[in-house]
């Protein structure tokens, strides 16, 4: 580093221009770390427990796999020989040692690296010199035999593409989306891969918004069954199965939603990087997520309903039970009436000489209670 601002110095004072730095090279500061003292690089392997987040490395040229197996050094290096070559190194949460070491090899930005390594991003799409920067959250249905107030729906994990003139990096979190399938189908398509790295991108993105549109699909089906349920007089209808619902919605809609500003990127017409016909990939996959981003919104705005109805439902019950209680304590009020009249200890009261004074006390306070429950009855209180 001091050299070339060595040179760089020397030839702003013979008044050349100084030579630019490679496009591709993004400004890495923590190139420090991973370099010798003599300037050479250290060994792209983690030191620690010798573990790899390597999962495939493939050299393509022409659409076409090269055979053998690849270290993704040399594999870029014979990319960059090749007129229409590229890299694709495939990643499963790697760690920041190793993934530094990938960065210095790819000339990747360290901010763009310290994402990928915590991966805790929204969707979004950055550029750093030459490199593309696309997130995605990926989203896989979770089966259940019964949805309850502990239950699991959707699992959600992400998905980084480091998207350069001779390579793509894909860096996966989580198992929510594997992409060793979408390898497999995109190497059996030699027109599509021969677009290069953007056409892996399409690849990833198409299979993350397929399993969007999955989601959807089954989430229809329990909120079928969950709607049947509080409206079903016999059922239980918590609540809490309700709100369990509603927070796996929004886990699933923060996945789905912030990726429709990428994709409007990806195929706008002035983004000249991506190829013409892969644009028109894109904009099939943005279709296909603007049909999920509905779902996704009428799911909600049901489940609102849904929600609103149980309460409603709750609200409803508590006034008949109210009113049961209000009716049954009327009906004792009446014997307590009585009762309280005739227990008076006054020596001139009515009836207090007549033979039947006592059953007609008796059949006074049944007529008046039967009357009662009758009118309530009729009322819909009992």
């Amino acid at each position: 580093m001091t050299d070339r601002v060595a040179r760089d110095r020397s030839a702003g004072q013979n008044g050349d221009r100084a030579p630019r730095p490679r496009a591709w090279a993004a400004p890495v500061r923590a190139m420090s770390r991973i370099l010798n003292a003599d300037g050479s690089p250290r060994t792209t392997q983690p030191a620690d427990s010798g573990r790899s987040g390597i999962v495939n490395c493939g050299l393509y040229v022409d659409g076409e796999r090269r055979p053998g197996e690849w270290h993704y050094a040399e594999a870029l290096a014979a990319a960059r020989e090749e007129r229409n070559g590229f890299v694709w190194l495939g990643l499963h949460e790697p760690e920041l040692e190793e993934m530094t070491a990938i960065a210095a090899t790819f000339g990747l930005h360290e901010l763009a690296v310290e994402d990928a390594v915590k991966a805790q991003q929204r969707p979004k799409l950055e550029r750093f010199g030459d490199v593309a920067f696309l997130v995605l959250r990926t989203a896989r249905y979770c089966e259940h035999t019964e949805l309850t107030e502990n239950s699991e729906v959707v699992e959600t994990g992400q998905v980084m593409l480091f998207i350069g003139p001779n390579f793509l990096i894909s860096v996966r979190h989580g198992d929510a989306c594997r992409l060793s399938p979408v390898r497999a189908d995109l190497e059996a398509k030699r027109d599509l891969l021969e677009h290069g790295p953007w056409a892996v991108a399409y690849a990833v993105t198409d299979r993350v918004v397929d399993l969007y549109l999955e989601v959807a699909d089954r989430l229809e089906d329990d909120l079928d069954v969950l709607e049947a349920d509080v409206f079903d007089r016999q059922g239980s209808g918590r609540i809490q199965r309700i709100y369990q619902m509603k927070r796996e919605l929004v886990e699933f809609k923060r996945a789905v939603v912030p990726l429709q500003r990428p994709l409007l990127t990806l195929t706008s017409q002035v983004n000249r990087e991506v190829p013409q016909e892969v644009r028109r990939y894109f904009r099939d996959v943005q279709d296909h997520l603007s049909r999920t981003v509905e779902q996704v919104n009428s799911y909600d705005d049901l489940l609102n309903s849904i929600l609103q109805a149980r309460l409603a439902q709750v609200t409803v019950d508590q006034n008949n039970d109210m009113r049961k209680i209000a009716a049954w304590a009327a009906i004792g009020a009446v014997w307590t009436a009585i009762a309280g009249i005739y227990g008076m200890n006054f020596k001139y009261m009515p009836e207090l000489g007549w033979t039947y004074g006592y059953p007609g006390v008796w059949a006074l306070m049944l007529i008046s209670s039967f009357t009662l429950y009758r009118l309530f009855r009729r009322n819909g209180w009992l």
